[in-house]
């Protein structure tokens, strides 16, 4: 009885020796959707990771290029120990792209000039694949350092050369003429300046003629706008691309009409205002009375998003009355109805050299 009660226990519980195929099933079904969620997961961990660093990468382009345009203006008019009070206007403002001495030389008193879209074609001749409906302006200055001074960008000869006197002596400056108080050169034999110690050769600095402008693509149609510089050197003008996802930039230039230092009117386009202001000023004093500027710049990623269109306008400060000259009806881009993502970035910056100087007595 006990062998039998034994055996019926054992066809009641058989050992266990594997899974079935249902059992195999359904593993291999828990299996493959646990690793599609973690693929799920991860895709779209990567995606958001993606546009996080298209947006980071958007934001601290479109910072830096306004903080790149911001130093550069603070710096225009920078001409070392020079206070140009007493140095003549220029019979006319230079061309932006001039290389001529003679012509350099002249608009060392027009520290800043801004060329307005329309009319782009004519003026600027050392500029190609600019888009014309963004403004460009054109910085002139002397370098913040002495040529061969610790940390200073290395002179390269042929560039233009500044130089200014701190002497005194009537025979280095020449009597009462202007034009004896400071040399410019593409020639440094002739840089024959002193110190206040009229013995002392005074400090070369390089000089910068450079134009800011916004340009549809980096390298030829590759559609990255892209904002650059052309910069004279000793070959002419060469151009650099700066900050990628520039895509327009617009300004406003603050006047100091009755010669404080502060800005009185702003106008994106001061040749107009200053034509027909009352009384007029003229054409070749206009933009020495620029103290300010309003910046305005356009950044979009570099990269599309997947599964967005933007369809949002975006402001750009202000046009120029067709008549006054005033900054007046609104600039409006957009909407683009692309996949790309934008921002606008602002400042208003202080041409420190130049109001500094008009609100000085």
């Amino acid at each position: 009885m006990k062998q039998k009660s034994q055996l019926r226990r054992q066809a009641a519980w058989p050992r266990q020796r594997g899974l079935s195929l249902i059992e195999v099933m359904v593993s291999i079904t828990i299996g493959m959707l646990v690793v599609a969620a973690m693929a799920l997961l991860f895709a779209n961990n990567s995606r958001v990771r993606s546009e996080t660093e298209r947006a980071s990468t958007k934001i601290e382009n479109g910072r830096y290029a306004l903080e790149l345009l911001s130093n550069e203006l603070q710096h225009a008019g920078l001409r070392g120990n020079l206070t140009p009070r007493e140095v003549p206007l220029p019979a006319a403002n230079p061309p932006p792209c001039s290389t001529d001495i003679a012509e350099l030389t002249a608009a060392i008193v027009v520290p800043l000039l801004g060329v307005d879209n329309m009319a782009l074609a004519n003026a600027l001749s050392c500029v190609s694949g600019y888009k014309s409906e963004a403004d460009v302006v054109v910085v002139r200055r002397a370098a913040t350092c002495a040529n061969g001074a610790a940390g200073c960008m290395a002179y390269v000869p042929g560039a233009p050369v500044f130089q200014a006197s701190s002497c005194s002596s009537a025979t280095e400056l020449g009597g009462a003429d202007p034009s004896n108080w400071f040399r410019l050169s593409t020639d440094t034999a002739g840089m024959d300046l002193h110190r206040r110690d009229c013995t002392t050769a005074a400090e070369l600095r390089k000089y910068f003629v450079r134009i800011y402008f916004v340009a549809p693509n980096d390298s030829a149609g590759d559609g990255i706008p892209t904002l650059k510089r052309a910069e004279l050197g000793a070959g002419g003008f060469t151009t650099v691309s700066l900050v990628h996802g520039v895509e327009d930039l617009q300004l406003e230039y603050g006047l100091d009409i009755d010669a404080d230092g502060d800005p009185d009117v702003y106008s994106p386009d001061p040749d107009r205002y200053c034509a027909a202001a009352a009384p007029p000023i003229a054409a070749n004093e206009c933009w020495t009375t620029v103290v300010s500027a309003k910046l305005h710049l356009l950044a979009r990623n570099t990269e599309p998003s997947a599964g967005h269109t933007d369809s949002k306008q975006y402001v750009l400060g202000r046009a120029a009355d067709a008549v006054s000259g005033v900054s007046a009806a609104q600039i409006v881009r957009g909407p683009y109805n692309d996949r790309y993502k934008r921002s606008v970035f602002e400042a208003l910056v202080r041409l420190e050299n130049v109001s500094a100087r008009r609100a000085t007595p």
